[in-house]
């Protein structure tokens, strides 16, 4: 395998970004000596446009358009994502070419003066960019106030320290790779607060007739990581899974061959929740997350899902 001298990734330019970007130019600088990684910053339109909520503005996919031009251009060889913001369905010609081992997937609970959702009081304020979030946080506890919460990390962080709102609820993965992990009051179990589907996972993006990228990235893929967020996605994809609909997916090893895959759908106001949980072998990653949305179909997530579109 033949190693360039160079290589650009495109990357937002939030703090968050450039950490997962230049993590991963150094652990790729660090495989093959002599190669040399730069970072391309881009400002997409996600990040341009913070007064309205992703739901309504076309979802997760604008953090990513820009960048996949810039692959598509020869601008840029990879794009590096938070795999929860990759859209179900790539666009012909791009591949996920790695997905490298997990952060902490859950959600974290920060306030500066609370200590977790059980301590908040009656009709506490509650920021957060996720329906997934908010609905379950309103199924546990219908009598706060959640309201939107745009913005990197910082921003949110200041909104908070500003006081707007009584707690946010942020990724804990975010937060630990920023070193901010003083910040996190307390983490939401995966029961409480049901990840997102690839949440604390990173994926390197490039087009699908880059073979040699292809090699090259290999080694960074971490397989258990990604038979997890393969089973997450595929659950979501069926069910038609958007920053629209309310919509958790995890998956985890259990005994080193093993799934367990969780998902559910619920109404933005939590009053209407359906969930579903399979396991299998490993090898049927994709197919243990159709089957979860499946049971969920057949339990009625279908009106929620339409209900949730519009």
């Amino acid at each position: 395998m033949s190693v360039p001298a160079r290589l650009v990734i495109a990357t937002r330019e939030s703090a968050l970004a450039l950490w997962q970007a230049r993590h991963i130019a150094a652990r790729l600088e660090a495989l093959h000596p002599g190669l040399a990684v730069e970072l391309l910053g881009m400002t997409t339109q996600g990040d341009r446009i913070l007064d309205v909520t992703l739901n309504k503005i076309g979802g997760k996919g604008l953090f990513v358009k820009e960048l996949e031009t810039a692959l598509a251009e020869g601008r840029a060889d990879l794009a590096v994502h938070s795999m929860k913001d990759v859209p179900m369905r790539l666009p012909e010609g791009f591949a996920i070419a790695a997905v490298t081992e997990r952060e902490d997937p859950r959600d974290a609970f920060v306030s500066n003066r609370y200590a977790d959702v059980a301590a908040l009081p009656q009709g506490a304020v509650v920021g957060t960019s996720s329906l997934r979030r908010e609905s379950q946080l309103r199924a546990a506890r219908p009598d706060l106030v959640v309201r939107p919460l745009r913005g990197n990390v910082q921003t949110r962080l200041r909104k908070l320290d500003d006081g707007e709102f009584d707690a946010i609820i942020l990724a804990a993965a975010g937060l630990r790779r920023l070193g901010l992990d003083d910040r996190i009051r307390s983490v939401l179990s995966v029961e409480a607060s049901l990840p997102a589907p690839g949440q604390g996972a990173l994926g390197i993006e490039i087009r699908a007739d880059r073979t040699d990228l292809a090699a090259l990235l290999a080694p960074l893929n971490h397989a258990e990581t990604a038979d997890c967020v393969a089973a997450e996605r595929a659950l979501s994809l069926r069910l038609d899974g958007s920053c629209q609909v309310p919509l958790g997916a995890y998956a985890e090893v259990v005994d080193g061959q093993f799934l367990r895959v969780r998902g559910f759908v619920a109404s933005q106001d939590g009053t209407e929740l359906v969930r579903a949980e399979t396991n299998g072998s490993r090898a049927a990653a994709a197919s243990l997350g159709q089957q979860a949305a499946n049971l969920m179909l057949t339990d009625g997530a279908r009106p929620l899902i339409q209900a949730a579109q519009g």
